[in-house]
C-alpha cells in the first residue's frame, strides 16, 4: 500500500522548483511601473511609485540572478518603467519650478492680486503670455 505522502509530496519541493520561486517583487515592479507611466504628470505619483517600481524591479532582478524568482524580465521592465515616470514626472516638476520662480510669473501674480475686475485679470493674463512668448 502506497503512503499518500508518496503521490502528493510534502509540499517543500526540491531546488528549481516552482514553490520556492518568490516574484512577488517583479510583479509589484511592473504594475507599480506602468501605473507610474500612466500618472507620471500628477509628479507625485510619478515621483512615488517610479521610484517603488525602481527599487522592487531590482530587488526582483536580483532574486532571478540568484534563483529565487522567475520573472526577472518582468522586474527588469519595471525598473525601467519607473525609471522612466521618475523622469517624467522629475522633468515637470523642474518645468514647474522653473516657471512658479521666473519674473514673467511674479509680475503675473502681482498683476492679478491688485486688479479689480475681470477685464483687468484677462490683460494681466494677455501681458503674461507675451512676456513668456518673449522668452
Amino acid at each position: 500500500m502506497a503512503s499518500a505522502q508518496g503521490h502528493y509530496g510534502t509540499g517543500q519541493g526540491g531546488p528549481g522548483t516552482t514553490a520556492e520561486h518568490r516574484n512577488g517583487f517583479g510583479i509589484a515592479a511592473l504594475v507599480l511601473g506602468l501605473v507610474g507611466i500612466a500618472v507620471f504628470w500628477t509628479v507625485v505619483g510619478g515621483i512615488v511609485l517610479g521610484l517603488l517600481a525602481l527599487v522592487f524591479g531590482i530587488l526582483g532582478y536580483r532574486r532571478k540572478k540568484r534563483g529565487l524568482a522567475t520573472n526577472g524580465v518582468m522586474a527588469l521592465v519595471g525598473a525601467v518603467a519607473g525609471a522612466l515616470a521618475l523622469v517624467g514626472s522629475s522633468i515637470i516638476l523642474a518645468a514647474g519650478v522653473a516657471v512658479f520662480n521666473s519674473d514673467e510669473f511674479k509680475n503675473y501674480s502681482d498683476c492679478v492680486e491688485h486688479a479689480d475686475t475681470a477685464s483687468e485679470r484677462e490683460r494681466c493674463a494677455r501681458d503674461f503670455q507675451k512676456d513668456a512668448d518673449r522668452n
